[in-house]
């Protein structure tokens, strides 16, 4: 039986941290999840964002998350720790300039 991810998705250590990726591309299934879902946009809008992507490779990402919904959550709340700890450690200079 073909699985329809391993032709469109893969996860390879060392490129993306290991991460779901469109096969061939260092583009994430969660940016392609945050596109879709936090931004808006449609697979074809989302294709269209990323020359060298197909439709298809679009649709297996979202259908990766559909299949993986706690591992995309994981990482997206590991990104937003991630981001919090470098905001606490490296304080916007601009933001201290402005006076907040």
């Amino acid at each position: 039986m073909l699985t329809v991810s391993a032709e469109h998705i893969t996860k390879t250590p060392g490129i993306c941290g290991g991460k779901a990726c469109i096969a061939g591309h260092r583009i994430r299934v969660m940016d392609i999840v945050a596109l879709s879902e936090r931004g808006g946009l449609s697979p074809d809008e989302i294709a269209d964002q990323y020359p060298g992507i197909t439709l298809a490779d679009v649709h297996a990402a979202l259908a990766y998350y559909f299949d993986h919904r706690e591992e995309i959550a994981a990482e997206f709340r590991r990104e937003r720790e991630l981001a919090d700890q470098y905001r606490d450690r490296f304080p916007s200079k601009v933001r201290g300039k402005l006076g907040g």
